[in-house]
């Protein structure tokens, strides 16, 4: 009888301490204090990254109460008593350009779980502002950045990562020590060569983006490789590069490629945006795809089905960029002594109606 008396004055004592604290926000302290811990080990329970360090059942004790007065982790107190600010910053050079939204989505949910947000920069490719730009995030405190605009001669980028830990996403320079994200662009022209040289092609073009991105230079290159693979002549004249992987470019590169007057039934684009400006180039020039001429893209940008013909590409996996790059800066900066890793994602071919079958007279 003593017994379930103080059972039910305990419950109602703790339903009092309950209303109390959720007439003001909640705190961890409060959280300790019903689940009758100290704040350090609530503190460990409450995070993936140190629940292993709990007994099972605190754990899930701590994880009830939390649930029970609907309290949530703030990443602005925890960065501050870490020192940091939980914000990482990021420059785009084209935030119109398809290929980035995915990527920032991947990005955004894999910083969200483990309290850090995103503060987007996007520099419509103008050098002057990106420096700017970059240091206003700098000024902000930012715990780490992500590059999206670097290119492969980049002088800058030795004095920003002394800084605060840097990531290249979608590009590479010419040192190697940098991480990076980038998909797997040997693999990539590698499958759009093979699948024009099955489909009878020989005398394949190449309209590649900007020589100045590590994504223009090293397509090239890998389309160099993979035609002297198939035994291809490769002839100079049937390379061409876009100032910029946009749809006007793309069409002034294939105009300057078919001014050149030399014969070619296929064409690989540096990007989907410039396969499609290569589109409107060869419609002007009174050429059909892929009935004249077949044409595959770059990146498997979500519009592709709604090209006219729907767009041949080679996709790359954007989400997962963005996840891969989340993971890679937040290592960077949780361990800043470790040694830089880089993440080279695998792609594959999307056939649509852009290419069909050469049919020789």
């Amino acid at each position: 009888m003593n017994t379930t008396v103080r059972n039910t004055d305990s419950e109602a004592v703790r339903k009092v301490a309950l209303s109390r604290v959720r007439r003001v926000q909640v705190t961890l302290s409060d959280v300790a204090k019903l689940a009758e811990v100290d704040t350090s080990t609530a503190s460990r329970a409450l995070r993936n990254s140190t629940r292993h360090l709990v007994r099972p059942d605190t754990v899930a004790r701590v994880v009830a109460v939390a649930a029970e007065l609907n309290y949530r982790v703030n990443p602005v107190a925890r960065g501050l008593k870490e020192q940091r600010t939980m914000t990482i910053g990021m420059i785009l050079p084209d935030l119109a350009n398809p290929l980035f939204p995915p990527i920032v989505r991947g990005i955004e949910d894999g910083l969200r779980k483990k309290g850090y947000v995103l503060i987007l920069a996007n520099t419509d490719r103008d050098s002057k502002l990106e420096k700017e730009l970059l240091d206003v995030l700098l000024s902000r405190q930012i715990d780490g950045l992500i590059l999206a605009t670097a290119e492969l001669d980049y002088p800058q980028l030795e004095e920003i990562m002394e800084l605060v830990p840097t990531i290249l996403v979608n590009r590479s320079t010419k040192d190697f020590l940098v991480p990076t994200v980038t998909s797997d662009d040997y693999q990539g022209i590698g499958q759009a060569v093979q699948h024009l040289y099955d489909l009878g092609h020989r005398r394949i073009a190449h309209v590649g983006g900007s020589e100045r991105a590590s994504t223009g230079t090293l397509r090239y290159q890998h389309y160099l490789g993979w035609m002297h693979r198939f035994g291809l002549e490769v002839d100079p004249e049937l390379v061409v590069f876009a100032d910029w992987v946009t749809q006007d470019f793309g069409e002034k590169a294939c105009t300057e490629l078919l001014a050149r007057t030399r014969d070619f039934t296929a064409i690989i684009a540096g990007s989907d945006l410039v396969a499609l400006g290569c589109y409107t180039a060869l419609r002007k020039h009174n050429l059909s795809v892929p009935k004249d001429v077949s044409v595959t893209g770059y990146n498997g940008i979500l519009f592709c089905n709604e090209f006219s013909p729907a767009l041949t590409s080679v996709h790359v996996p954007k989400y997962d960029i963005g996840l891969s790059a989340a993971s890679l800066i937040i290592e960077a900066i949780e361990n800043p002594g470790a040694p830089a890793v880089s993440a080279l994602l695998p792609t594959t071919l999307q056939v649509r109606s852009s290419t069909k079958a050469l049919v020789r007279e």
